[in-house]
């Protein structure tokens, strides 16, 4: 398997990108098509990854794209793309971002050199990029000297209190009347739950709405889901029951939690936090990238791995429905970048800060641990945050193994194994994993929890010079 083109891409602040004299490197059509906002528009984009709709197109050293591509009009749709952002331009009437017309220009820069080269940018492109560079200049110095929002004046620090004393009160009455629910539910007994249907779980969750705690509100449309979720329901529904009432009863007493805890719990219920721990500075691997989508909102989640600090991160970042969030890091690279942590045990979350220098190809997988540890990892995640789902980890030695109606991860040099999650058996990803084992060990990094290890990236036997092949698998 060849071994793919790793991106230079450069961060952003604010939206606009940081210049560097590096060159830009091109992508893979798997880096692209990671920034399709669903897979209607990666078919699409790839309708139009090939040079016949396109003339005009060409690209230069600082990182901008652009073409023009023939469709139903009489006027071919111009497009650019900025990808030190990413950052698109398209004069289509697609409310999609980025469109099919920005995905096919990028599979065709990825893919063909021959067909879009080195050239001079025309004035319509140029007219958007100029525009990018000046804002980014605007913010990296302000007009005058002065520091950015000096107008606006000091917070009160007063009613920012009463609004949060306010807001405290609201989800302490929505935590007492879910607690009523769930009384009730026990009093009538769990088949109660498949009876009622839907609408009863739905009409709780809008309360929470109401109370402030959109935490409690999402583990609530949860709980309505579980009943019409297969054979063994019940016991799924209790398990899932007892952990909201252990939230519930964290937010009624978080007065008598130790502080790490307490920060947890308020992230839990829904209260949002600041990074406002200390800044690390490391050289950081990006490990996974990938979307989930919640509702109308899509949720982007980037892992990284400092090399120096041996910390795992993660990056979250937002984007509409329909649109990729902005933040975007190719697997495989490493950043020498400074981040800085959330608050709460057992969290990693972080905010992505100043980055030194350009992303730079990385060859040699990250250390990793056995089965039984990453298992214990977990455990001892879950003392910190009981209502973790999962926790990063690395698996260092390992072979996928047929097990029944499933697969496993089996130590190479042990007698131990894990079993993966059910949502990565449905996954191309799978059969990636399993044809670059091909039998033989592998690194594989995924989030391990109690529905098992859902791997993400894996990394192939390492040559005799110690590099080896980023593969993301998802």
């Amino acid at each position: 398997m060849p071994r793919p083109t790793v991106v230079a891409m450069l961060l952003t602040h604010g939206g606009e990108p940081l210049r560097t004299a590096a060159p830009v490197v091109r992508w893979t059509v798997e880096q692209v098509l990671a920034l399709a906002p669903d897979e209607s528009s990666r078919k699409a984009g790839g309708r139009l990854g090939s040079a016949g709709p396109w003339s005009g197109a060409g690209c230069d050293g600082s990182g901008a794209v652009w073409g023009l591509c023939k469709g139903s009009g009489s006027k071919p749709y111009r497009t650019v793309v900025d990808t030190t952002g990413p950052a698109y331009k398209c004069s289509c009437p697609s409310r999609k971002f980025p469109c099919k017309h920005a995905l096919g220009l990028l599979l065709l820069w990825a893919s063909d050199e021959a067909a879009l080269g080195p050239a001079e940018v025309p004035d319509w492109a140029g007219e958007w990029l100029d525009g990018r560079r000046r804002r980014a200049a605007e913010k990296a110095e302000p007009a005058g000297g002065g520091t950015v929002g000096a107008g606006a004046g000091p917070a009160d620090p007063a009613a920012a209190r009463r609004r949060a004393e306010r807001r405290a009160e609201r989800i302490t009455g929505g935590a007492e009347e879910l607690e009523q629910r769930l009384t009730d539910l026990l009093r009538g007994g769990l088949a109660a739950a498949d009876q009622s249907g839907y609408g009863l779980w739905e009409e709780t969750a809008a309360r929470m709405v109401d109370a402030q705690a959109p935490g409690l509100a999402g583990r609530v449309r949860e709980l309505g889901a579980i009943p019409a979720s297969g054979p063994g329901w019940p016991v799924r529904l209790l398990e899932e029951c007892a952990l909201l009432h252990l939230l519930d009863t964290a937010w009624l007493g978080i007065d008598r939690l130790p502080e790490p805890l307490a920060a947890t719990v308020r992230t839990r219920v829904g209260l949002t936090a600041s990074a406002d721990g200390p800044p690390v500075r490391d050289h950081w691997l990006v490990l996974a990238q990938y979307d989930t989508p919640d509702g109308k909102i899509v949720t982007r989640r980037i892992w990284l791995y400092g090399r120096d600090s041996g910390r795992t991160a993660l990056l979250l970042s937002f984007g509409a429905a329909g649109r990729s969030p902005g933040q975007a890091l190719p697997v495989g690279v490493t950043i020498d970048a400074e981040l800085t942590p959330y608050r709460g045990a057992g969290q990693l979350r972080a905010e992505l800060g100043g980055q030194f220098g350009a992303p730079v190809p990385t060859g040699t997988p990250p250390p990793g641990c056995t089965a039984t540890a990453a298992v214990a990892a977990y455990g001892r995640a879950l003392r910190d945050d009981p209502w973790l789902e999962s926790w990063p980890v690395i698996l260092s030695g390992v072979i996928p193994v047929p097990s029944g109606d499933g697969w496993q991860l089996v130590d190479a040099e042990g007698d131990t194994a894990l079993p993966m999650a059910p949502s990565a058996l449905s996954r191309q990803g799978l059969w990636k994993l399993v044809a670059i084992s091909g039998g033989a060990p592998v690194t594989v990094f995924g989030e391990c929890g109690h529905r098992g290890f859902d791997p993400l990236t894996a990394w192939a036997d390492s040559s005799d010079d110690g590099a080896a092949e980023t593969v993301p698998l998802i």
